[in-house]
């Protein structure tokens, strides 16, 4: 996971040889809901390589177990819900009321364990899927190349799909209220199927859910007197939302690989986060590390964070992502050293 010195970066990590040693004898929830081990396999990044901060180990489908879905992590596959729900009745099955202070201590109790063996070395990042994404998954039943089912309930049962979105919001929110107490020291929400929502359902099913949460969040941890923490909010293949998406509350927005910075940069009044294609990390390291170095001196070095413009795959070389790390690092410092003008523009 994570991030550099002036523009900051941070990649999702189960590439390496380190978390496959503790794959070997662990499936994957399991790593996930033990906190020693999901702190362990946090920290293989943060030794390996010169980053800035650390994501903690979980993944956005434990708000689904909370709710009362079981989900099984198929090798070779991926998430499975061997009952997913059919139909808008299905939504009364679910554990509406959970309260995920308990239900999900497993991953505070990681925040915070790994939190102090961090020790000051680098910040803690927190996550969790966005309700659009997830209510996906629900209803999918797993992966999917169209969100057909899923879209279906939008436009035969709206009503119905808000109530489920709803319920989602509320449990997302409150699951990144106790990871900020737990000791996160940032927050990223993932809309990871945004992708597959025009405008038009873009702008009804999901950007009202996620602007809920920013506020939710805040709100939340200002009544707990607990100091407020910065946010990304991620919408993959949302380009058409990106100026809209900037006001929902956040303080970064994350992009992905088909934004072009320019755009990013006259639309987004916020931090932007991103994008290089992860496909990327397969090219040569000289054409690697120029496409870096212009990611890098297209967006500038201010309110920045440089990123892959998704996930990392399993098979790309370390050293890739090593070059990547590297890169950022040295092309950021000369732009500063530089006093680029055009960098100062994002004060």
């Amino acid at each position: 996971a994570v991030v550099s010195t002036q523009s900051k970066q941070w990649y999702q990590r189960r590439v390496r040889a380190e978390y496959q040693e503790v794959r070997k004898s662990n499936d994957f929830f399991t790593i996930c809901q033990t906190p020693e081990l999901a702190c362990e396999v946090t920290l293989q990044p943060i030794r390996r390589f010169d980053l800035d901060a650390a994501i903690i180990f979980s993944d956005i489908l434990v708000i689904p177990q909370a709710l009362g879905l079981e989900v099984i992590m198929k090798p070779g596959v991926g998430p499975f819900f061997p009952e997913p729900l059919i139909s808008p009745k299905d939504i009364d099955k679910l554990d509406a009321e959970v309260d995920v202070s308990t239900k999900l201590k497993y991953v505070y109790d990681a925040i915070t364990l790994t939190r102090h063996s961090l020790e000051g070395k680098v910040p803690l990042i927190g996550f969790s899927g966005a309700p659009w994404t997830l209510m996906g998954y629900m209803i999918e039943g797993g992966g999917s190349k169209t969100m057909s089912k899923t879209k279906k309930w939008l436009y035969t049962c709206p009503e119905e799909s808000h109530r489920l979105l709803k319920i989602i919001t509320r449990v997302v929110s409150d699951y990144l209220i106790q990871q900020a107490i737990a000791g996160a020291q940032m927050l990223q929400v993932f809309e990871s199927s945004a992708e597959y929502l025009g405008p038009e359902l873009f702008e009804e099913f999901c950007i009202s859910y996620l602007q809920e949460i920013a506020l939710s969040v805040r709100k939340g941890l200002a009544e707990r007197q607990v100091p407020d923490v910065p946010m990304i909010v991620f919408a993959k293949g949302a380009y058409h939302s990106i100026a809209k998406i900037s006001y929902t509350g956040y303080d970064v927005v994350g992009l992905d690989w088909t934004v072009d910075p320019n755009i990013a940069r006259d639309f987004c009044h916020i931090a932007v986060q991103g994008n290089l294609d992860p496909c990327a990390l397969y090219a040569p390291k000289e054409e690697l590390t120029e496409k870096v170095a212009e990611m890098v001196r297209q967006f500038g070095v201010r309110n920045y964070i440089a990123n892959l413009g998704h996930g990392i795959y399993p098979d790309m070389d370390p050293e890739s992502v090593k070059t990547f790390v590297d890169t950022v690092h040295r092309v950021s410092e000369e732009i500063m050293n530089k006093g680029d003008p055009f960098n100062q523009l994002y004060t």
